[in-house]
């Protein structure tokens, strides 16, 4: 199964540039995805590269516990800047009441 309403997707500039690219809130993350070639000054690039993630990869899990919404996990390579296509989880959520997914998270898988 893909990810619901796919074609509404969402993946805001605050959540690269403030969350996955920031050296202060990313947990790593920051280092990982600048390995890759992904940068705070081209950001759309990591925005366009997990929206193709989320458009090529099988959900593997769903959570639908949450009285916010509907969380899924998706795991598969991740299109990058430098032609390496890392392994990655993204994690999205469609809130209750709504059809847009939007991004949680995204980190590298081990």
């Amino acid at each position: 199964m893909r990810l619901p309403y796919l074609q509404n997707a969402q993946v805001t500039e605050s959540k690269v540039v403030d969350y996955l690219l920031s050296e202060d809130h990313s947990e790593g993350k920051a280092a990982f995805f600048g390995a890759f070639g992904f940068t705070l000054e081209h950001w759309q690039i990591l925005r366009d590269a997990l929206l193709a993630h989320a458009a090529s990869h099988e959900i593997i899990r769903e959570v639908v516990a949450s009285p916010y919404g509907t969380k899924y996990v998706i795991e598969g390579t991740l299109p990058t800047p430098v032609g390496r296509n890392p392994a990655v989880r993204s994690v999205w959520i469609v809130d209750a009441g709504t059809e847009i997914p939007r991004l949680v998270t995204a980190y590298a898988l081990h």
